[in-house]
């Protein structure tokens, strides 16, 4: 999946992914991650995503990372934040108080870029990526963050039903890929209420990555 296609469906504004009162299951089991007042989360390919002023109200730092500059731009207009855009290795980035997001591509990010991460909350990177993706972006993601602990959001459902994203990522291949760095402790997994895309049997699946 190249950068052409987020780009387009920026520009098109096609973003079914995005979810105008933020994530429930981020509000529900935030606290398993046992986190400080202060302490920095992660958020991987974060969209204008709402969970960010949560974040934020509920006294943490963020750094994050889009690559779509639009996505950004309406982040911080919706947030009523004004950012001051600067440039940092081949990065756009947007800061404020307590949060840096930069625009660009995710695999160029480098430790010293993000300083300490306390958590990573994954809503919709790992189920944005194809397959082939997948164990590239969660090998990167444990070296960019020393393996923080995670909150990871996916959902399970047929493959055949649609094409992602978001793709499907059952509990099989989250023990693939996190098994051997982290215990895999499943807080949630309820059919999406209503059905998703016309399709019932879809499930949202909330694990916590020690």
């Amino acid at each position: 999946m190249n950068p052409e296609f987020w780009h387009a469906r920026w520009n098109k504004n096609e973003i079914g992914f995005h979810e105008s009162n933020g994530n429930a299951l981020l509000k529900q089991f935030f606290n398993q991650l046992a986190l400080e007042q202060g302490d920095t989360v992660f958020v991987p390919l974060c969209g204008k995503t709402k969970d960010i002023a949560w974040l934020l109200l509920h006294g943490m730092n963020v750094v994050a990372i889009e690559l779509n500059e639009n996505a950004v731009q309406q982040l911080f207009e919706e947030m009523h934040v004004d950012a001051v855009v600067s440039t940092q290795g081949e990065f756009k980035l947007y800061t404020a108080e307590n949060i840096k997001v930069f625009v660009g591509d995710f695999f160029k990010l480098t430790p010293d870029l993000l300083g300490y991460i306390g958590a990573v909350y994954d809503r919709g990177a790992l189920v944005a990526l194809p397959s082939e993706l997948r164990d590239n972006y969660v090998l990167f993601l444990m070296a960019i963050t020393n393996s923080a602990k995670q909150l990871t959001i996916c959902y399970e459902y047929p493959q055949h039903y649609f094409k992602g994203p978001p793709f499907s990522v059952d509990k099989q291949e989250v023990l693939e890929h996190y098994d051997c760095s982290y215990t895999v402790h499943e807080l949630y997994r309820e059919e999406v209420k209503g059905g998703f895309r016309g399709f019932d049997d879809v499930f949202e699946v909330a694990y916590l990555l020690t």
